[in-house]
């Protein structure tokens, strides 16, 4: 269940000093985009956020949604995983599997 976060009367300021690399950037971005500081650091720390919540969701979500789902016709493939690997590579290969 989702917690209610009450909402702040008041938007968070912010104070900062961008000196040298860090104040070429946004000076940039700024003139690239033509939007304003306020609003260039805002995009800057929705896509930092973005970037960061995409490293915490698991990577294999597509995959997620084929695993199990065809029907091989062969009921040991999750204990003999390895072996039909072997198999598979060996046939590919033209070499004998190890037993």
């Amino acid at each position: 269940m989702l917690r209610q976060v009450p909402l702040k009367v008041a938007p968070m300021r912010v104070n900062a000093r961008f000196e040298g690399e860090y104040e070429r950037q946004v000076e940039y971005l700024t003139q690239a985009t033509g939007m304003g500081v306020s609003d260039v650091l805002k995009a800057s720390v929705e896509y930092y956020y973005q970037a960061l919540r995409a490293k915490d969701k698991p990577q294999l979500n597509n995959l997620r949604a084929f695993i199990g789902k065809l029907d091989s016709g062969r009921s040991d493939v999750a204990s003999r995983y390895k072996d039909v690997l072997g198999e598979s590579i060996a046939a590919k290969h033209g070499k004998p599997a190890k037993k």
